[in-house]
């Protein structure tokens, strides 16, 4: 994998075409295409881009966006959003390698990082045990449930 990169407002339009491309299958898998995601508007994304307590990592590869990852930074506690790869680039390793490089960078106060999926995301629940995140437990969400996990550190 190519070296992750910090993305920034002005990658705000190639993000939000990858992250629509990406969540296409998520929307198929739980019958629902009003995922945030899918709905976020180019506005919305810039400005998360754009605020200092969220941390984005990008991976390019001969020049265009193929993976992303985001996290909120709140005191000990980081917020994982936004797990995205290229679906020709899905299950090459891109996403489990961006997320340890993320986890790499944490700021040293992070001691726990949180994030959810929803019950019928096969791919992504496999890759987040695989990478040591636990459930914690699960909310309901329109027709489904929304998986919470975390991993702690340090």
């Amino acid at each position: 994998m190519a070296e992750p990169i910090r993305l920034g407002a002005a990658d705000a339009g190639e993000l939000l075409t990858l992250q629509r491309a990406a969540f296409l299958t998520e929307a198929r898998a739980h019958r629902s295409f009003d995922l945030p995601p899918l709905t976020e508007t180019l506005g919305e994304l810039a400005a998360v881009l754009a605020d200092p307590d969220v941390v984005t990592w990008g991976v390019r590869e001969s020049g265009r966006l193929v993976a992303s990852v985001r996290i909120r930074l709140r005191g000990e506690v980081g917020e994982v959003g936004r797990l995205v790869v290229a679906p020709d680039r899905q299950g090459a390793g891109l996403g489990s390698a961006l997320v340890k490089a993320a986890e790499d960078r944490l700021p040293p106060q992070v001691r726990v990082l949180r994030l959810f999926t929803g019950e019928l995301s096969e791919g992504p629940l496999r890759l987040y045990a695989r990478l040591g995140y636990a459930e914690t437990g699960r909310t309901p969400e329109a027709h489904y449930h929304l998986v919470h996990l975390e991993k702690r550190f340090r």
